[in-house]
């Protein structure tokens, strides 16, 4: 959408005080004449989905009356860049042109947001306008003397650099076009982490104007976060510790079977037996992320409100959202997607606390992306696809007061009412869950005497065992294993598969409980080193398949 001019008054623009132009700032305005380009283009990036597709910003200077035109489908805030960009410019010591400017952000059909492009739009101005040029004998002017760089940045009045949304995504696709990327201070050390990419922090607009100029180059950012969690390796304020757990055997063999497979894990129970406290302690098992998943990861949550936290750099996501989130709050959404909590879990667990309070349809969201691993938000002019391949876990009470088959015989639910309360979770839902089992509340010899538990160290080198064995067969986790996979992969000999066949007599079980059954039973193998799925690793698999079994 294009947006009118705005006239503005050759008055509003006095020449900068002398005190606030220090001695070393650049070279005033050309005289007419000159051989100032009246045409500057530089590269930037928006952001659609998990994609940074490149921008140009083409500033044009014309005669004719003061104006300032910005087109290009430029959102409301692209849009202001106008009155911070010419603030940022007469505040930093140079002279705003009282011309006609227009600046086109290309390709014109491709939506532009935040302010991200302050930046990119200064520099044209002074670009179009003489003031920025180069001062190496080497590198003489030319219209495409800025096509080694890309800039992204938010400028504040004074002309100070303010962090953007999205850098490490944005880095990542600059690296790949190899051009240095210019970013605010706030923003570049996250950026740095993408392997290969050359990522330059400023701290104001004159800054990145001496660097082009040649006169003071900008220093290279460094990874700080990626030097202090070298590859393969555990961060050093790790999750929660799995010796917490009081009791829960078999819980806490459920949570290690998901752990090695990459299963989505469900545990039922009365409160204060633990479930919380057992998913808390998931991330701490889970096999340390590989250099793809962590930079993923990492370019992920860049895109969110928030940014990257340099401090969870290879340390896997734990999401978990309130029972009233919705289902764009789940999935993504906006008139601009942005990623949503199954997203920003993206190689980490995302986990639902008493998953019979969310919406229904909300949960219901959840059943393409548990299959795909991948969500498409569609709005009326935007579309954007995004990854979402987490782990899922969640808990729940067994009925509405919660204490169904406790000990105490305090439940007064009929069966009708724990029917009902037990139908806000779908069946399709459910038969998505590879694991689903009872978590009785702890013993008082277990709460009291029992010694701690193993560590979670000691379950993630049993667990990392199991996964490297899943990689080295089959390159991906039993989970994500294809139907077609199973026979090659997932075989049977005679003794499982006998038992199988009554399992799906019995209870009638889908063709999709079959085949994860079969992919629990292959993590059940692989923990015990077992070459072929044996009867016994069968039956475990399909005791952990609660709902199944009927009440």
């Amino acid at each position: 959408m294009d947006h009118p001019e705005t006239p503005i008054p050759q008055g509003d623009f006095p020449a900068a005080h002398p005190a606030a132009v220090p001695s070393s700032g650049p070279a005033p305005a050309p005289a007419a004449g000159s051989a100032a380009t009246p045409v500057a283009v530089l590269h930037s990036r928006a952001l659609l989905g998990m994609e940074a597709p490149p921008v140009s910003v083409e500033v044009h200077l014309a005669n004719g009356l003061p104006s300032f035109a910005l087109v290009g489908l430029a959102e409301a805030e692209v849009r202001e860049a106008r009155e911070r960009v010419r603030a940022a410019i007469v505040n930093s010591g140079f002279e705003f042109p009282a011309r006609r400017i227009t600046v086109n952000l290309a390709p014109a059909e491709l939506p532009k947001e935040s302010g991200r492009f302050d930046l990119p739009i200064a520099l044209g101005i002074l670009a179009a306008s003489g003031q920025l040029r180069r001062r190496r004998r080497d590198a003489p002017d030319a219209p495409g003397w800025l096509d080694a760089h890309e800039f992204a940045g938010e400028l504040a009045l004074t002309g100070e650099l303010r962090p953007v949304r999205g850098a490490l995504a944005m880095a990542w696709f600059a690296a790949r076009d190899g051009r240095a990327f210019v970013l605010p201070q706030a923003s570049a050390r996250e950026a740095a982490l993408v392997d290969g990419a050359s990522v330059l922090p400023a701290s104001d607009l004159r800054a990145v104007v001496m660097h082009l100029e040649g006169r003071s180059l900008l220093v290279p950012a460094v990874p700080s976060g990626g030097d202090a969690h070298p590859p393969g390796s555990v961060p050093s304020d790790p999750a929660p510790d799995l010796s917490d757990v009081a009791g829960q055997p078999q819980a806490r063999r459920a949570l290690e079977l998901a752990a090695a497979g990459g299963h989505s894990l469900l545990l039922v129970g009365p409160p204060g037996t633990g479930k919380t406290l057992l998913a808390s302690r998931l991330p701490g098992i889970l096999p340390p992320m590989t250099d793809a998943e962590a930079l993923e990861s990492a370019a992920m949550q860049s895109l969110a409100d928030g940014g990257f936290d340099l401090r969870r750099w290879r340390r896997r996501p734990f999401r978990a959202p309130h029972h009233t989130a919705s289902a764009a709050a789940l999935v993504g959404g906006g008139s601009l997607p942005r990623p949503g909590e199954i997203s920003l879990a993206l190689h980490g667990v995302l986990f639902l606390d008493e998953l019979t309070e969310f919406e229904r349809r909300v949960l219901e969201v959840l059943r393409e992306p548990l299959e795909s691993g991948r969500i498409t938000v569609s709005r009326a002019a935007r579309r954007a696809e995004f990854p979402a391949r987490f782990q899922f876990v969640a808990a729940m009470n067994p009925c509405p007061c919660g204490y169904l088959g406790h000990p105490s015989g305090r439940c007064q639910c009929s069966q009708d009412q724990v029917g009902r309360y037990r139908r806000r979770v779908s069946g399709p839902l459910v038969d998505r869950i590879d694991i689903a089992l009872d978590v009785p509340p702890v013993q008082q010899r277990d709460l009291i005497e029992a010694p701690r538990g193993e560590s979670s160290a000691a379950v993630r080198e049993r667990v990392a065992a199991a996964r490297a064995r899943q990689l080295a067969r089959q390159g991906r986790p039993n989970a994500l294993l294809e139907p077609g996979d199973l026979e090659a992969h997932c075989a049977l000999d005679a003794a499982a598969l006998a038992l199988i066949r009554r399992a799906l007599d019995r209870f009638s079980l889908s063709a999709r409980a079959y085949q994860r059954i079969r992919k629990v039973a292959r993590t059940i193998a692989d923990l015990e080193q077992a070459p072929a799925i044996a009867a016994a690793h069968v039956a475990e698999a399909i005791q952990l398949r609660r709902f199944d079994r009927g009440p």
